[in-house]
């Protein structure tokens, strides 16, 4: 079992407090975005035995075990973060398998620098993933029904967005929503940005549940993306809820704290709220136009104690155990890789005492007890 030294990425729209009051550390006054914890090549955990790459690479059967190899190859299959948007992420969507692929190889074909701005697929593997709120988190995650949407765009009273209320109310979901999405993010750029302005300004004046998107449009002025994301469900997670992001979903984190994981993966498709390349084409081919609840994800409490978020995927597990004063210790040993995340309370894993935002590394089979008063996530594999 090897203690985690993680990186902390300083992405802008990072909170500057969130992730330092979890280590009880001191605010360095720069934005704290991501703590990665994993073996990612642009940011891998640390260990006494090296990187976490490098211990992996080093014996990868040993460390992973037999299973996980043979179902995800030589490799941790997850990436493992604490993050804490204190401005919101870019309104995106990911590829499933094959979309990742096929993309994946066009771009080799046409020779485009994997590190090129305008470059979709960094890898051809899909990225599903999971948010788990370790303090109320605020999100936009999937269509809202067509006429709920038109309701909301209606409700401002700004005349440049009447066009959009008529293709929702005038054609099936699938073709409305993709109409209305293509509409707004192909349109003239100068009058969009009118048009933002004005919804903005109705966004304010309205308050309720048109305030996210008035604090959105605060971050990104003149942006299609906060019109787009006036399409999407608003999601307030209460701390432990979770939302799954399968393949084509949009979807953007505004603010708080969670816990996330996901497939070892950087393919992204940009639809707005960034400075990044859009690339409106091939999003639109990766969207899926399907409007659906958003379907909040609480725990399922097994008889051992672990408490699991169910998920249709197998690049990654994730649970957790809620340890009471004086509670009982806990076997987590599997035949897979883990790590193991403090995010409340005092707990010892193995020969390791943990504290919030600390983690550690259980190869494959390792004997791994946690016991102590608090709670610890765990992130493992479907193997």
């Amino acid at each position: 079992m090897d203690r985690l030294d993680n990186t902390v990425r300083p992405y802008a729209w990072g909170s500057t407090t969130a992730i330092p009051k979890l280590l009880g550390a001191e605010p360095t006054g720069e934005p704290q975005a991501e703590m990665w914890m994993g073996a990612h090549p642009g940011a891998p955990s640390r260990t006494d035995r090296g990187t976490l790459v490098d211990v992996i690479d080093a014996a990868p059967e040993k460390e992973l075990g037999a299973e996980s190899v043979a179902k995800f190859g030589p490799r941790l299959p997850f990436l493992f973060k604490i993050l804490a948007a204190g401005a919101p992420l870019s309104l995106q969507v990911h590829p499933n398998p094959e979309q990742a692929k096929e993309g994946y190889e066009d771009e080799e074909r046409r020779r485009i620098p994997v590190d090129a701005p305008h470059r979709n697929y960094k890898d051809a593997n899909h990225k599903p993933e999971l948010i788990c709120a370790l303090t109320e988190f605020d999100g936009l995650c999937g269509f809202r029904d067509p006429v709920q949407a038109a309701d909301v765009l209606a409700g401002l009273g700004v005349d440049s967005l009447k066009p959009y209320v008529d293709l929702l109310h005038a054609h099936p979901e699938e073709a409305a929503l993709r109409e209305v999405l293509t509409a707004v993010l192909s349109a003239d750029p100068e009058e969009m940005a009118h048009t933002v302005a004005e919804a903005t300004a109705a966004c304010s004046r309205l308050g309720g549940d048109y305030a996210p998107y008035a604090d959105i449009a605060h971050h990104f002025p003149g942006d299609p993306g906060v019109i787009a994301a006036m399409l999407l469900n608003h999601v307030r997670l209460q701390p432990g809820e979770a939302l799954f992001l399968g393949a084509g979903i949009p979807h953007a984190y505004l603010s708080g704290l969670g816990v996330e994981i996901m497939a070892n993966s950087d393919n992204v498709l940009r639809c707005g709220l960034t400075p990044k390349h859009v690339d409106v084409p091939e999003l639109l081919r990766i969207v899926r136009f399907e409007a659906a609840d958003p379907g909040v994800l609480r725990p399922e409490a097994s008889p051992d104690g672990e408490e699991v978020y169910e998920t249709p995927i197998d690049e990654f597990r994730l649970s957790r155990y809620v340890l009471p004063e004086g509670g009982a210790t806990h076997d987590l040993t599997r035949p897979t890789p883990q790590i193991l995340l403090c995010t409340a309370g005092s707990v010892r894993a193995g020969d390791h005492a943990l504290t919030p935002g600390r983690s550690v590394f259980v190869p494959a089979g390792e004997k791994a007890e946690v016991s102590g008063s608090g709670t610890v996530f765990r992130a493992t594999v479907v193997a």
